[in-house]
Protein backbone atom coordinates (compact mmCIF):
# COMPACT_ATOMS: atom_id res chain seq x y z
CA UNK A 1 0.00 0.00 0.00
CA UNK A 2 1.48 3.43 -1.44
CA UNK A 3 0.83 6.63 0.72
CA UNK A 4 -1.80 6.92 3.26
CA UNK A 5 -5.02 4.51 2.97
CA UNK A 6 -7.01 7.59 2.90
CA UNK A 7 -5.14 10.23 0.83
CA UNK A 8 -8.07 10.99 -1.77
CA UNK A 9 -10.17 12.15 1.31
CA UNK A 10 -7.13 14.17 2.91
CA UNK A 11 -6.82 15.73 -0.52
CA UNK A 12 -10.70 16.46 -1.05
CA UNK A 13 -11.67 17.53 2.43
CA UNK A 14 -8.75 18.19 5.01
CA UNK A 15 -11.33 18.76 7.88
CA UNK A 16 -12.34 15.66 7.52
CA UNK A 17 -9.08 13.59 7.44
CA UNK A 18 -8.32 15.46 10.92
CA UNK A 19 -11.39 14.37 12.51
CA UNK A 20 -10.95 11.01 11.10
CA UNK A 21 -7.37 10.81 12.74
CA UNK A 22 -8.56 13.03 15.66
CA UNK A 23 -11.00 10.18 16.31
CA UNK A 24 -7.99 7.19 15.88
CA UNK A 25 -5.73 9.16 18.23
CA UNK A 26 -8.51 9.33 20.81
CA UNK A 27 -9.16 5.46 20.14
CA UNK A 28 -5.47 4.08 20.35
CA UNK A 29 -4.45 6.28 23.52
CA UNK A 30 -3.12 4.64 26.07
CA UNK A 31 -5.53 4.03 28.78
CA UNK A 32 -6.73 1.64 30.90
CA UNK A 33 -6.19 -0.87 27.67
CA UNK A 34 -2.78 -0.53 26.63
CA UNK A 35 -2.18 1.02 22.53
CA UNK A 36 -0.77 -2.75 22.11
CA UNK A 37 -4.22 -4.42 23.19
CA UNK A 38 -6.22 -2.35 21.59
CA UNK A 39 -4.43 -2.59 18.12
CA UNK A 40 -5.28 -6.13 18.58
CA UNK A 41 -8.78 -5.91 19.10
CA UNK A 42 -8.62 -3.81 16.22
CA UNK A 43 -6.89 -6.45 14.28
CA UNK A 44 -9.42 -8.91 14.78
CA UNK A 45 -12.08 -6.57 13.79
CA UNK A 46 -10.52 -6.24 10.78
CA UNK A 47 -9.96 -10.54 10.63
CA UNK A 48 -13.98 -10.49 11.08
CA UNK A 49 -14.42 -8.14 7.50
CA UNK A 50 -11.68 -9.44 5.51
CA UNK A 51 -10.34 -6.41 5.18
CA UNK A 52 -6.54 -7.42 4.38
CA UNK A 53 -4.85 -3.72 3.96
CA UNK A 54 -6.30 -3.31 7.94
CA UNK A 55 -5.06 -6.95 8.51
CA UNK A 56 -1.36 -5.70 7.60
CA UNK A 57 -1.37 -2.74 8.83
CA UNK A 58 -2.87 -3.06 12.15
CA UNK A 59 -0.04 -5.95 12.69
CA UNK A 60 2.52 -3.78 12.15
CA UNK A 61 1.30 -1.21 14.14
CA UNK A 62 0.49 -3.62 17.00
CA UNK A 63 4.34 -5.11 16.36
CA UNK A 64 5.92 -1.52 16.68
CA UNK A 65 4.19 -1.15 19.95
CA UNK A 66 5.30 -4.50 21.06
CA UNK A 67 3.18 -7.67 19.82
CA UNK A 68 5.03 -10.63 19.12
CA UNK A 69 4.30 -12.96 16.75
CA UNK A 70 2.62 -15.18 19.56
CA UNK A 71 -0.11 -12.30 20.21
CA UNK A 72 -0.31 -12.09 16.60
CA UNK A 73 -1.79 -15.42 16.12
CA UNK A 74 -3.55 -15.57 19.39
CA UNK A 75 -5.58 -12.65 18.19
CA UNK A 76 -5.78 -14.69 14.86
CA UNK A 77 -7.54 -17.77 17.07
CA UNK A 78 -10.09 -15.43 18.22
CA UNK A 79 -10.78 -13.98 15.33
CA UNK A 80 -11.27 -18.00 13.41
CA UNK A 81 -13.33 -18.76 17.19
CA UNK A 82 -15.76 -16.24 16.29
CA UNK A 83 -15.72 -15.75 12.76
CA UNK A 84 -15.28 -19.54 11.48
CA UNK A 85 -12.57 -21.04 9.41
CA UNK A 86 -13.37 -18.70 6.33
CA UNK A 87 -12.26 -15.69 8.21
CA UNK A 88 -8.59 -16.90 7.82
CA UNK A 89 -7.48 -16.44 4.43
CA UNK A 90 -7.70 -12.61 3.92
CA UNK A 91 -4.96 -12.73 6.89
CA UNK A 92 -3.09 -15.51 5.45
CA UNK A 93 -2.75 -13.44 2.34
CA UNK A 94 -2.27 -10.28 4.48
CA UNK A 95 0.60 -11.51 6.87
CA UNK A 96 2.64 -13.19 4.36
CA UNK A 97 6.40 -11.77 5.09
CA UNK A 98 5.28 -10.15 8.20
CA UNK A 99 5.31 -13.14 10.62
Amino acid sequence: MDGHPLQAIKDSDAALFERIIDTKDFAFQEGEVSKKHKLLIALAIDVAKNSENGIRSLTNQAMECGATKQEIIETLRIANYICGAGSMYTPAAALKGLL
